[in-house]
């Protein structure tokens, strides 16, 4: 089964809040544009993905990824928040391929491995809807949908109990870190760059003084 994924993707001046402002000296629009970069170029070298579909406002993150072989899709009018974004992604997906299975994919994933995406999709296409909880084990990182189903995303704040409540199964798979492992604050970067993260995170973290990383 070959999957379309939807990134939601905010506009860079205001992604990565908690990491810039915990942080001060990172630049957070700069990390949020290298974790989409790096997020959607593993996306692309997975076997189980055959596109890759970004929901964003921002011109800047809309022109990179595109430059990757992502499709940009417009947020949709009105503030409905991220999970309109999702529904709204999805819904455009499907008036072109009405069968295909979508699922979304957190924009934040640094250090994503194509092979272990691909193990969390080919368990997901087992049900009608799955997702994978986050590191933490309260957000969500992934939500699939198979075709036909509708993909009913409730992202954000404690967004794994919510899926659960909704009828998703939870794939339970182990040494899948890379897909599980979102950065929103210090801790979630360090973790992210000792999993190693991609070219364009990487390349922005060494431009920066971080104290707490590893000597190389």
């Amino acid at each position: 089964m070959l999957w379309t994924l939807v990134v939601p993707l905010k506009p860079l001046a205001v992604a990565k809040s908690r990491l810039a402002a915990g942080a001060g000296r990172l630049p957070g629009p700069a990390l949020a544009l290298a974790f989409a970069l790096d997020t959607v170029r593993a996306a692309l070298a997975c076997g189980s993905v055959r596109d890759v579909a970004v929901v964003t406002a921002d011109p800047l993150a809309g022109a990179e990824v595109a430059a990757l072989g992502a499709r940009v899709l417009p947020e949709p009018a009105g503030d409905g928040g991220l999970n309109a974004a999702l529904a709204h992604g999805a819904r455009s997906v499907r008036a072109h391929r009405p069968h295909s299975p979508v699922a979304t994919l957190n924009a934040d994933l640094p250090a994503l491995r194509p092979a272990e995406l691909g193990r969390v999709l080919d368990s997901a296409a087992e049900f009608p809807r799955a997702f994978l909880a986050d590191a933490a084990g309260i957000g969500t990182t992934l939500l699939a949908a198979a075709p036909g189903m509708e993909l009913a995303p409730a992202f954000e704040g404690r967004s794994r109990a919510r899926h659960s409540a909704s009828g998703a199964w939870e794939i339970g798979l182990e040494d899948v870190d890379s897909v599980r492992r979102d950065v929103d604050t210090e801790s979630d970067l360090r973790a992210a760059l000792e999993l190693g993260v991609g070219a364009h995170t990487a390349a922005v973290a060494a431009g920066v003084p971080i104290p707490w990383r590893a000597a190389d």
